[in-house]
């Protein structure tokens, strides 16, 4: 059940733009764990404050905060371990999110097109998408190395909505990430943020966007929306 506070969706999107890390794949747990251990097995001091900072970020963005934090050297090392460690668990399949394929498949149903836009880079992405059974649920997947700036700037949604040849201000997002959720409204679509490990602050709260608990209040909302349309159709 939606929650009373969370308002109605007031329109049909032309479109749904999904992230993927943490808001379609539980990868950010797996992340989390793969981190751990590679710091353990590098001999690094590096607290998960360190990692979560980085949630949502380009990996261009949190390779040099990690350089920063830890010096150039120590976050190569970490970088390397860690990107061994998770390719392991990317190839055995991340989980999905719970309510994830209801959702696909209730837009599916009604004909509402699907992008995944994620800061990930490309061959990783796909690698993801494969690995878990959604590469084929999607008919455009942008990716961190197809645009020139990552969220919070609009473009990658910007570019997924023009591949899919619709206006960004008609779609729909759904994002996990504080990035992400500006990037959305940098868009001019608009966003429903489900939180994964990092929660949102207050100053994102005060956006006024809405904040779903899980993908399955998102679908409720959105299937509230298809039967608003379809009553008022007649």
């Amino acid at each position: 059940m939606v929650e009373s506070g969370l308002p109605p969706i007031d329109f049909v999107p032309d479109a749904v733009l999904f992230d993927m890390d943490g808001l379609m794949l539980d990868s950010e747990r797996a992340m989390l764990e793969t981190w751990r251990a590679a710091a353990v097995e590098e001999s690094i001091e590096a607290d998960d404050a360190l990692w979560l900072s980085m949630v949502g970020m380009h990996d261009r963005a949190s390779h040099a905060m990690l350089a920063e934090r830890l010096g150039a050297d120590t976050a190569l090392r970490l970088r390397d371990a860690g990107d061994r460690l998770y390719d392991a668990r990317v190839a055995a399949g991340l989980p999905l999110k719970s309510g994830l394929i209801d959702l696909l498949d209730l837009l599916d149903a009604h004909g509402i097109p699907k992008a995944v836009a994620t800061s990930t880079r490309r061959e990783r992405a796909l690698a993801k998408l494969t690995s878990s059974g959604l590469i084929e649920r999607f008919a455009v997947i942008v990716t961190g190395s197809d645009v020139e700036h990552a969220k919070p700037a609009p473009d990658i949604y910007l570019l997924a909505a023009r591949q899919l040849g619709v206006d960004p201000r008609r779609c729909l997002v759904l994002e996990d990430s504080e990035p992400g959720v500006r990037a959305a409204l940098a868009a001019g679509a608009t966003p429903i943020q489900v939180p994964d490990l990092v929660p949102p602050r207050a100053e994102l709260r005060g956006l006024g966007h809405r904040i779903a608990d899980s993908l399955v209040q998102a679908r409720t909302l959105l299937d509230r929306a298809l039967g608003a349309r379809a009553a008022a159709a007649g």
